[in-house]
């Protein structure tokens, strides 16, 4: 077996690969963007490997890669699943993997303490592969943070150029795939493969508040396509009013043009979330579902607040509604769609929310379906 170090050449969909005391670590923004925020959550969603991918030309038959999973457990929540490896071999799916060992991070949603348990690299093994010249895909768990310690192979391994127009989008969990059951399942990942494009996925869990340093990784990145799904974190945290939401977009925008003038720029506004059409955040664990041993989400703020500022989905929709139709007066590659058409009230009976907050499997198909009609049908002019 052919052991290959990893290096970034080897990686779609990461910004950065940090390396560590067992392996390197992927990241989905830049170091200097990570030494600009002090935050758990951020740094936690930023490592898991959304979009992220091994990708490489090779004719082995064999492939073996060591893996470092961070899990998480939520006291008194039912054990989370283990991340899947999705195995592609030309751009078909041909197996998926799990990894059982890991590092262990167990989180109490009523304190916030955590404490983490140290475990062993796992090695994942797909074998019977055509001996004949392939691209082999392998993508990272969308959801658990995932150092990667070594890749063999019984074939030497080349990098693969990237084909097809860069997709940069950047949102919440929802973009980021909660819900979704394995990384080539998540509305972007479903998306960008229907298109044709190359996904650079900054969709981060709880995270999506307008940041600057955000704003620069993107003007700094090059991208041919770029989306923003802005507004679900917003509510969630409580952390701005209309005054001062307003004038963030616009600041968010302005650093994206500096460094990307003319790129199509398709802002989507959140899909339904009805806890939140009209109650404001922010957002609390639902404790009688979680004493009976199940996450859900519900909205703890005073719909009365709303006229002194307080932001509804509802608000912000149509607050980025006018933001965009403004600009797009200047800025004819601006374009807003509203989140509802990917996900709204129709679906919202068919398939509701699972946790009240985030969409189920199904409908991040769904959601990528209607994406990839509104985005790379129309707004990007595909």
């Amino acid at each position: 077996m052919i052991t290959t170090p990893l290096t970034i050449d080897l990686l779609r969909g990461a910004l950065d690969l940090e390396p560590t005391e067992r392996g390197v670590l992927p990241h989905r923004l830049p170091a200097w963007a990570r030494t600009q925020y002090d935050d758990g959550q951020m740094t936690m969603v930023e490592s898991q490997p959304s979009g992220v991918r091994i990708a490489f030309r090779t004719s082995a038959t064999v492939v073996e890669l060591d893996t470092l999973p961070t899990k998480r457990d939520y006291t008194g929540a039912p054990p989370r699943p283990d991340g899947v490896y999705d195995v592609l071999v030309d751009g078909e799916l041909v197996t998926q993997l799990t990894a059982t060992g890991g590092d262990v991070i167990t989180i109490d949603l009523m304190t916030g303490a955590t404490e983490t348990r140290r475990g062993e690299p796992q090695t994942l093994r797909v074998a019977g592969l055509p001996a004949a010249a392939k691209t082999v895909e392998i993508w990272l768990p969308h959801d658990e943070t995932t150092e990667v310690v070594a890749l063999r192979t019984d074939a030497p391994v080349e990098p693969v150029a990237a084909s097809g127009r860069v997709w940069l989008h950047h949102g919440s969990s929802i973009s980021h795939g909660s819900n979704a059951t394995h990384p080539t399942g998540t509305w972007p990942a479903l998306a960008a493969a229907q298109a044709g494009v190359e996904l650079l996925n900054l969709g981060f869990g709880g995270s999506a508040f307008l940041q600057p340093f955000i704003a620069r990784a993107i003007r700094d990145t090059p991208a041919d396509l770029i989306s923003l799904k802005l507004g679900i974190n917003i509510v969630n945290s409580d952390s701005l009013r209309l005054r001062s939401f307003t004038p963030a977009v616009h600041g968010f925008l302005d650093t994206i043009r500096d460094g990307h003038p003319d790129t199509p720029l398709l802002v989507v506004s959140p899909i339904l979330c009805p806890i939140h059409e009209e109650t404001p955040g922010p957002t609390g664990w639902d404790l009688s579902a979680l004493a009976a041993g199940e996450l859900r989400f519900t909205a703890t703020g005073d719909p009365d607040e709303i006229p002194a500022g307080k932001l509804t989905l509802s608000v912000i929709r149509a607050e980025l509604a006018r933001i965009i139709a403004q600009r797009a007066a200047t800025d004819p590659n601006l374009h807003y769609l509203d989140g509802r058409e990917l996900y709204g009230e129709a679906d919202n009976a068919a398939h509701p929310l699972p946790d009240d907050l985030h969409p189920g499997p199904e409908s991040h198909e769904t959601m990528a379906a209607r994406f990839t009609e509104h985005a790379f049908k129309g707004a990007f002019g595909n």
